[in-house]
């Protein structure tokens, strides 16, 4: 099996999903969208994870790679393959499907919780808790693409997370967070750490309990079994 990533910045990396990756069995690859425009034949992958970055889903002016990374993601979900995609890229899920990616009304960065929608409406849908600390780091976010199931929301933020089908999730919020990879993310992007009701601190942000981690990284592997378990079945 070969898991491939889609990586906008050297900056985000897959943190703890990589691990889970190897323990499955899978072979890594990956496109580093920052150095060249290259995507792997749809037919030798059988996980696409699409990464975060600082970037807008709008920006095709100054990334023009951002239109071949769009049709590539369309072309994976309308192949039936597992699709994952983490903030930025589940904007690119959202708009690769004609949805619209906006800025939010606010800025949403550092340690906010997230509320699990019940899953009444589909037996099939992956089921959140119903409220559950994780690491946020946007200032966009998106309308949900049609046909897609509403799986999670914030105060600060409706949609954070949806569902497409059986095989393809998109999360705003970072489940995949390391403390090496909150680092690199304030030591890259503090410049976006200025005051507001849902911006934490540098402090605040890296200073937290080693659980907080654990807990997000769990719900990471959950999601990702959920995502791959038919394949595998």
């Amino acid at each position: 099996m070969r898991a491939h990533y889609l990586q906008h910045v050297p900056f985000e990396g897959l943190g703890s999903i990589e691990p889970w990756l190897r323990d499955a069995g899978y072979e890594i690859s990956h496109s580093p969208l920052y150095r060249s425009a290259e995507f792997p034949d749809l037919g030798s992958v059988d996980l696409i994870i699409v990464l975060g970055g600082p970037m807008s889903v709008n920006d095709e002016g100054e990334f023009p790679w951002l239109i071949e990374e769009k049709r590539f993601i369309r072309e994976a979900i309308e192949a039936g393959k597992p699709v994952l995609g983490i903030c930025l890229g589940a904007q690119l899920i959202a708009s690769s499907l004609g949805a619209r990616v906006y800025r939010n009304h606010c800025k949403e960065i550092g340690w906010f919780p997230a509320h699990g929608i019940p899953r009444s409406c589909s037996p099939s849908n992956y089921s959140f808790p119903s409220t559950m600390d994780v690491f946020h780091w946007h200032g966009e976010t998106f309308d949900l693409p049609s046909g897609a199931s509403h799986l999670a929301r914030s105060e600060a933020c409706p949609n954070q997370a949806f569902q497409i089908g059986r095989n393809v999730i998109g999360l705003q919020f970072h489940l995949e967070m390391i403390p090496e990879s909150a680092q690199a993310l304030v030591s890259n992007c503090r410049d976006e750490l200025l005051p507001g009701r849902y911006v934490q601190s540098e402090v605040a942000i890296l200073e937290v309990a080693p659980e907080k981690y654990r807990e997000i990284n769990r719900e990471m592997d959950h999601v990702l079994t959920f995502l791959t378990e038919l394949k595998h079945g």
